[in-house]
């Protein structure tokens, strides 16, 4: 029973750990009007990729690798300096809203 307890107790806290990190889509929003010109409004690329339909988690740890400045790509140059301004909660941010879409 105690072992019980102690699991259900650990398990509501990792769930309540991954709700306390999930990003706020409506500030994502206006955080993200510096992505659509090349994103797009509906993130549906352009000369940049479709971001729509990405998980938030994978946003957020492609927009870390860019902001230390790990090589992903051709448009690395492009987005390093972006992901240079951001803090973390932009980036939970702009992730939550880039996946509601």
């Amino acid at each position: 029973m105690k072992n019980t307890l102690i699991a259900l107790a650990a398990a509501g806290l990792v769930s309540f750990g991954a709700a306390a990190q999930a990003g706020d889509a409506t500030a994502g929003q206006s955080a993200y009007a510096t992505c659509v010109g090349c994103h797009g409004a509906a993130a549906e690329g352009g000369v940049g990729p479709k971001l729509a339909g990405q998980a938030a988690a994978d946003i957020v740890a492609k927009l870390h690798k860019y902001k230390a400045g790990e090589q992903m790509g051709p448009m690395t140059s492009m987005m390093a300096p972006m992901a240079a301004g951001l803090s973390d909660a932009d980036m939970e941010n702009i992730a939550a809203y880039v996946s509601s879409l």
